[in-house]
């Protein structure tokens, strides 16, 4: 079951990718970095089902990447991640809150840094958890 899930949140992920580079090449930053942040988000998620946790009810980039490496036992690599990125993971947390509430403007360097982090955080997974290509 958690498997399938997984499956799901991770196919959801890569097309929020693909949109956020869509909408990154229109000039939509502030799109694009909002899409960043979702495919973050639920790609974080699936990696927490892939390895057997339910995860919680939260939208916190931060929080899900801190419990991940908790589950993997792997808390000092992860909070030292977090920490050297704590700027990158608030800035796509503040993507989610404003998308909603409050509208901000990202610039075409603060959209393109985020991707960049967005692949970071993939690979920095991806090396701690044995998947690859998700």
């Amino acid at each position: 079951m958690h498997r399938a899930e997984a499956e799901k949140l991770l196919s959801r992920s890569r097309k929020f990718a693909d949109a956020a580079e869509f909408h990154f090449m229109r000039g939509d930053y502030d799109l694009s970095v909002f899409n960043i942040e979702q495919a973050l988000q639920l790609f974080l998620k699936a990696m927490l089902l892939k390895n057997g946790v339910d995860f919680p009810k939260t939208h916190s980039v931060g929080k899900l990447f801190i419990i991940l490496g908790e589950c993997l036992g792997k808390e000092q690599q992860f909070t030292e991640f977090s920490e050297k990125h704590a700027l990158e993971f608030a800035s796509l947390e503040d993507a989610y809150i404003s998308s909603r509430y409050f509208p901000r403007e990202f610039t075409r360097k603060e959209a393109e840094s985020l991707g960049t982090f967005f692949s970071e955080v993939k690979k920095f997974v991806q090396q701690h958890t044995g998947e690859g290509g998700a």
